[in-house]
């Protein structure tokens, strides 16, 4: 069974513990809400230690660049 969660008269959530258990949230951490039709996503938002290293293999051919914009 799905775990569930009740919005507050604050307008405030509590993440149950099996979620942050399993997805490692701690206290303090930062989330990001993306709207998807009726329901929202819900996402940690990275630091830049986990971002660093994410395009190594992108492939720089066929780069815009701003002289290419009208």
């Amino acid at each position: 069974m799905p775990a569930t969660a009740t919005l507050s008269s604050k307008y405030q959530i509590s993440i149950p513990k099996s979620v942050r258990e399993e997805q490692h949230w701690q206290s303090g951490q930062q989330f990001v809400f993306i709207p998807k039709g009726k329901g929202m996503l819900i996402m940690p938002v990275p630091s830049f230690e986990q971002l660093k290293g994410i395009a190594a293999s992108a492939d720089p051919t066929n780069f815009r660049d701003r002289n290419d914009r009208f």
